[in-house]
């Protein structure tokens, strides 16, 4: 009997020097299945899976300035992105507000999509970086800031992101091969 294959999933998220959050998941896709997917689908995906997996809490909401993570209903945003620009083969979205954002750091701090060859497979990765959570207060959180942080908002990104991957997959192959979430070192930091 064949060992079972295993979808990896690449996953890595620290608080880097200033504070700032970086969070990275990847898995690489047969290339014969993956191979029409663009940043943009992935981002349509993505949107659709965040209210999907909620249960439609957190709605994403398309704006004439780019895109809101709502709350239910209301018109009160968690995380404001603006729209999306193609910036090295992959789709950008900059954080520019919300309430789940420092508001002296609402300027800084992006999420990323992107699909690129990576030998015989096609790497599709979702990446958030510089992001200055509400939570952690300040460029010199507490211990109990970032131990709240870790365990709620870390802990949902982290979720939903490699459930996304997990999910595409499945989508993509018509297979629900076992997964295997493997840490990655990407950037230097404290662990999340």
């Amino acid at each position: 009997m064949a060992a079972p294959y295993y979808q990896e999933i690449a996953h890595q998220q620290v608080l880097v020097e200033d504070s700032s959050v970086f969070s990275i998941q990847w898995s690489t896709f047969p290339a014969a299945l993956a191979a029409g997917l663009t940043p943009q689908q992935l981002l349509d995906r993505y949107l659709a899976f965040v209210r999907s997996c909620t249960f439609s809490i957190i709605r994403p909401c398309r704006t004439a300035v780019g895109v809101d993570f709502r709350l239910l209903d209301s018109s009160a945003s968690l995380i404001s992105l603006s729209a999306p620009v193609i910036e090295d083969k992959a789709l950008v979205l900059r954080i520019c507000g919300g309430l789940l954002v420092q508001p002296r750091q609402c300027d800084r701090g992006e999420l990323r999509f992107s699909v690129e060859t990576a030998g015989n497979g096609v790497k599709v990765a979702l990446q958030l970086s510089d992001y200055c959570p509400l939570l952690l207060g300040s460029p010199s959180p507490s211990f109990i800031r970032r131990w709240l942080y870790r365990l709620t908002q870390a802990a949902i990104h982290r979720l939903v992101t490699i459930r996304f991957l997990k999910l595409l997959y499945w989508e993509l192959t018509g297979t629900r091969s076992p997964v295997r979430v493997i840490n990655a070192a990407v950037r230097d930091g404290r662990s999340t």
